[in-house]
Order: C-alpha cells, then structure tokens, then sequence
C-alpha cells in the first residue's frame, strides 16, 4: 500500500506538466504576469490558527464545534415537551427567547440568515412561542401572524409538521399522511421496504409509523392554539410535493399510487381491518429499541430522537422507565445553554437568557479536519496533542455490521459523525478520518512497501495500518453501480419513493453525488489507489457524467457549487487526472469567474432552489478556502486569483487566529435544512493556507 503511496506522489508530481498547446495555456499565461511576484508569506497566519486550533483541543484529544441549525429544533423542542405536559418548563422560556432572536423583520422565521420565510418554520415558531406564554397580540406574534397568513398560512405546512399540529390537537391525524407501520415487515426484495430510504429516514419513518398508528394526543387549552393562522379547514389542505422532482409521467403515477394507498390505509384504520398491525407495532418498536444501543440517541440527530420519545409514549412507556429516561437524556445533551443561563417562565422576556438546540454533534468530522489541517501546516506528526486526537480517531472506528450491512456484504470499517452512532457510519467522515491518520506516516521514505521511519509510535502505526485497510475495503465495497458513492447506504437510490406523501422533507434517499464521490477517491488516492484502479476508473467517468455543463459540480452536503467544485478538482486531482483535463480547466474557469472584487468567494444556500445564482453571495473565509484548494490542487497556485484569495483570506484574519463567518456553509438537507459549523472558518483557511505555501514554495 505505501509503496503504491510513493507511485502516487510521483505521478502527481509528473501530471503537473502542461504541453503549450494545452487548453490550460490562457491561464498559465495571465499567470505568467505575476511570477516574477514573490509568494505571499502565510506563516505568521498559519501560526495563529495552529494555536487557536490547539487551545480548543479537549483534554481526551477530540474536537467539538458548535453545530449551529435553524429555529425549527428550538420550536419542535418545546412542542414535545408540551406533549410531554412540560411546557411551563424554565427551559421553553431560554429557547423561546432565542427562537425571537432570530425572528425576520418581516414577521417570519427563515432555514438559514437572510433567508425567505419559510412557512413550516414559521408556524412552528409561532405555536411554540403562544405555547411559552407569549401574548399572540404582541407585536412579534401579530408580525409573525401577518407574515404567515400573506404567505399562504399554515395550510402550506409540511407533513411532519402537521404530526405536531395533531400531537396538540390542532388538526386530526386524518389530515396526515398514513406512516403505516407494517412497512416495516416488508422484505428486502420488496420494491418498497425500509432498506429502501435514506439512513437518516428509517429511524424517523419506524418512529413515525408507531406515532401514525397510534395517535397521541395531549390537548391544551384552546387559547393556546394557532387556529387562527388557518386559511381553510385542514381537512382540504393538501400534501406538499417533495421539491426538485423531475416531472414526469411515471411520477405522476407514482403519485396517484400512494394517494390511493393513503385513503385505503385510512379506510383500513377506522374499519379495523389491518391484521397485521400489531405485529408491525411489535416489530418496530423492537427495531427502535435495539438501535438505541451505542448511540446517542435514536441515530444520534434531532428528528428521530424527538420522534422517538413521542413513541416511547405512545406505547405506554412512562418518563421513569430507563428507555425513557435514555431518549429525554440524550435529547437534553443537545440543548446549549448561555453563560448565566437563570429565570423562569414567569420572568418578563428581558430577564431570560436564551438556550438553543443542536441537531447533533459534530466530534469526529470535526478531530478529522482540524487534525488534517494542523499536520499540513507543519505541525510534526508526533506533537503529543496530534498523537492524541489520532488515538483518539482510532477509538472511534465502528467496528459492527450497522444498517449498511442488510444491502451490503462486507466487514465493518468506518467511522459516525457523532461521539457514538455505531449504526450509521458514513462515507464522508471515514474517507477524511483516513486522511487525516494517514498524516501519521511520513512520505517518502517507502522502501520496499515497508514504512522506514514515522514520528509517530509504532504500536500506533500499527492500527493506522489495520484501520486503513478495514476502512479502504469498507469504502470499495460501498461503490454504487453508477461508480459514486452516496453518504450511509449503497444504491440508495428509488426516486419513485419520494412520490410518498410524507417525502416533502427531501431526504427519502441517499444516492450519488459529486463531492461525495469525490472525497472517497482522495481518500483512496491517499492509500494508492489511482487512474487504473478499476473503483477509481468508475467514479472518475461518474465524475465526468455529473459535471455541470458550465464546469461546476453540485455539493449535496456544502453551499453549494463551490463546495461541489472544490472537492472534486481535490478528487481528482489527488487520483492523478491531469490538471490540463477538459474537465479540471472547466472546473477552475468556473471558479476563476466567480471570484468576487474583493478576491474572496461566496455563495448563498438559495442556489439550491436557484441553481442560476451559482456562485454568488456574500463572501466567507470557508469557501474562499474552498475555492484556493481547489484551484491549487490542480496546479493553480501561481494564478492571480489564488494570489487574492490568499490576501483575501490573510487581509480579514482576527488576531486570534480566527476568521468571523456568520453565513451558513453546511448543508443537512438542500432546500429543508441547513448549517453553520462553526470551525469551518477555522480549519479549511488553515489548510487553504498550508496548501499555498507548500505548492509555492516548489
């Protein structure tokens, strides 16, 4: 393996040449302009990162940002703990003053900042804060009020919102799409079964299903509803489409299927003839339970977590008992609480201090990048916080068959993206988790595919060498037929189900996608395998396939085009197509055009809803990074735009170290869900940074 890590290096430093006649010769001529320019010298930056970094080190060896999400884990928050009769709770009064906080001032609640108002959102915030004790004739909630009925009121809520509005009695279940719970007792070669959706799907339709069988209720005096945000009875509100479906004839009659299939489940239930539902129950909750082992919580985020305490409670269980008590704790584990955090729900408004809600937590992505960044910025391999954090990753390894296996015949061999999630390791955290341990060697020297010399020590070595090879296998095995990856499962990809009527939350599947695809093959470049390895042959020609017609490539899992672009020319590059590659020029023309005056680059989460707005929005310190890594990946370093993106990124540094990053990067869920990590402004300029100055200095 390591052998084939120096051939590697070799090639590309080979694939650097570009001929005259090469399409890349316009850009190397603007560059040209420049060379006699010294290098800018990023050391003193890079400097103050590397201590920011270290001083936020935990003493176990792990990192651990803030993972930042919109209001609507605030508002579903308290709408379970007023299901749960907990709603004069200190704790509903902190996340309600955070909820006001972020508040449009145009009344609604938007999914990411400057955002449109989003109307699920927004009714959930509303019902949440009446909920807390707000005066719904205060001026936020009468803004509020306005906002939501001009936007077409809470007749336009999704589906999981309505299981909330029927949870407090607000509208009848009948008005919710059927989850039956006997999808659960489908077979695997079923078109339609539970290995069928997304990873992050399952635990909520199983949790989801008992919910819809069951029908629990809590009521609340009648003031304390939101009927007045209703345009029409809920009885003729109709079911949301899940946005950015093709439109077709097939669809539509997919459609119409699970129409059909909605009312004769309906029918079923009120006539009492599903013989089969209460061993579906059995089974689901068996299938819930057995997944709350080695995690925290029910898949380890948010949604499946809340859902998983309805459940609970649905089926009788009660607050004392320890599966109960496993769900609130680790749902409580989430919640972020201000410094001085005091006060009650009695308290005027301006006495509370605010509280607010993760969707989980990010400590091994997290470890990964900031341990990958600090080794590329000259940080030895064997400083004692780098060998911890190591030790650290290894640890985490998931070393059992999780949901993956039931489609999949392979040993275990990844890593989750929370503190423990051992049935839900995914792609991305284990291809930069390999990455980062790979720093651990040092390359060259590799004599004979024997290791010569390495800071690290050797029995550490060792599991570097068995995780590698555990994780390589597990990623070759989970290659999709199309040559991508997608994040949790492979071939996760029957778009027919996303015509279900409870799919309006765009997340039923888990297919391809570039970048994806894209850090898999980096990772796999990483440990040898390049152009002629057959699994990089395949997700290479899927790259070609995916690729924008204006160069770009979509990011599934980062705002948006840029972050797509840049993981794929780093792929690429890393598994040695050649920078003057039809595919690699478009790529860094696209990048090259949309850097914006001031050399940095930035785009908006509204290019997914807006593909034509690709590139644009305010500029940020994490896609700047993005975009120079890109660009210096395929031999771009010396171009004038790397050049300002560098000054860009040096000239707006804090003297800490870090960079202020507001906007919203991360993506959860395009067009549903998105984040804000909160080292992103840290780690990738870090590296961006490392890149330059090593690429410049050869």
């Amino acid at each position: 393996m390591f052998a084939a890590l120096k051939a590697r290096t070799k090639r590309g430093r080979e694939s650097k040449q570009i001929t005259p006649t090469s399409p890349l010769a316009p850009l190397i001529d603007r560059a040209r302009e420049v060379e006699s320019l010294p290098a800018h010298d990023v050391s003193d930056p890079m400097r103050r990162t590397q201590h920011w970094l270290l001083r936020r080190q935990e003493n176990a060896g792990f990192w651990c940002a803030e993972l930042e999400g919109d209001t609507i884990l605030e508002s579903e928050f308290i709408l379970l703990w007023a299901f749960l009769g907990r709603r004069d709770d200190s704790l509903c009064a902190r996340l309600a003053k955070h909820m006001l906080a972020q508040q449009l001032p145009t009344g609604g609640w938007a999914i990411y900042p400057n955002g449109p108002l989003e109307m699920s959102a927004s009714v959930k915030a509303y019902f949440a804060l009446k909920l807390v004790g707000y005066d719904p004739e205060s001026e936020p909630l009468q803004r509020a009020r306005a906002a939501i009925l001009a936007a077409g009121g809470a007749d336009q809520v999704n589906s999981f919102t309505r299981f909330y509005l029927a949870l407090l009695g607000q509208i009848s279940y009948e008005c919710c799409p059927e989850v039956p719970p006997e999808f659960v007792l489908l077979p695997k070669w079923s078109p339609i079964n539970m290995w069928g959706v997304s990873a992050w799907s399952r635990p909520m339709i199983v949790t989801l299903s008992i919910m819809s069988a069951k029908q629990p209720v809590t009521e609340i005096p009648e003031e304390l509803g939101i009927q007045e945000l209703f345009l029409s009875a809920p009885e003729t509100w109709k079911y949301n489409r899940c946005p950015g479906l093709r439109r077709s004839v097939t669809g539509w009659m997919w459609e119409q299927f699970f129409k059909v299939a909605d009312r004769g489940l309906k029918f079923a239930r009120r006539w009492h003839v599903l013989p089969l539902r209460k061993r579906a129950l059995n089974k689901a909750r068996d299938w819930m339970l057995a997944h709350f082992e080695r995690s925290d919580g029910l898949a380890a985020i948010f949604p499946p977590m809340v859902w998983s305490i309805i459940a609970l409670k649905a089926l009788g269980y009660t607050e004392d008992q320890p599966e109960m008590k496993y769900a609130i704790e680790r749902l409580l584990a989430l919640v972020i609480e201000d410094r001085n955090t005091s006060g009650s729900a009695g308290a005027s408004p301006s006495q509370i201090h605010s509280a607010r809600v993760q969707p989980c937590k990010s400590p091994v992505w997290d470890t990964a990048i900031s341990l990958r960044s600090l080794c590329e910025s000259g940080i030895e391999a064997d400083e004692p916080r780098l060998v911890d954090a190591s030790r650290w990753l290894l640890e985490r390894e998931v070393r059992i068959r999780g949901d993956w296996s039931a489609t999949v015949n392979a040993a275990p061999g990844g890593w989750a993206f929370e503190f423990d999630n051992d049935f839900y390791p995914d792609l991305d955290d284990t291809a930069m988790v390999l990455m980062a341990l790979a720093h651990q060697y040092d390359e060259p020297p590799v004599k004979d595919g024997v290791v010569q010399r390495s800071a690290a020590p050797v029995e550490l070595l060792a599991d570097i060498n068995g995780a590698m090879q555990r994780g390589e296998a597990w990623m070759r095995a989970m290659q999709n037929r199309d040559g991508g990856w997608g994040a949790f499962d492979r071939n996760n990809n029957r778009e027919f189900l996303c015509r279900v009527p409870f799919a309006d939350h765009n997340a039923m599947l888990d297919p391809s996608t570039p970048d994806l695809t894209a850090r898999v093959v980096e990772a796999l470049a990483r440990l040898g395998r390049t152009l002629g390895d057959a699994t990089i042959d395949r997700a290479v020609r899927y790259m070609r396939r995916s690729q924008e017609a204006d160069g770009s490539w979509f990011g599934r899992w980062g705002v948006n085009y840029i972050y797509g672009t840049w993981q794929a020319l780093q792929g690429l590059a890393a598994a040695g197509v050649p920078h003057d590659d039809p595919m690699m020029t478009a790529a860094c023309e696209w990048l090259i055009r949309h850097q914006q005056a001031s050399g940095g680059w930035g785009e908006s989460p509204a290019t997914y809803d807006h593909p034509e707005m690709r590139g644009q929005g305010t500029t940020t310190a994490s896609q700047t990074a993005w975009a120079l890594l890109g660009l210096i990946s395929a031999g771009r370093a010396n171009h004038p735009a790397v050049r300002r993106g560098i000054e860009y990124l040096t000239s707006r540094q804090r003297l800490d170290g870090g960079w202020d990053e507001p906007e919203w990067t991360g993506t959860g869920f395009p067009r549903v869900f998105y984040l804000r990590y909160h080292y992103y402004p840290i780690y990738f300029p870090l590296m961006a940074l490392a890149r330059y100055a090593k690429a410049t200095k050869e």
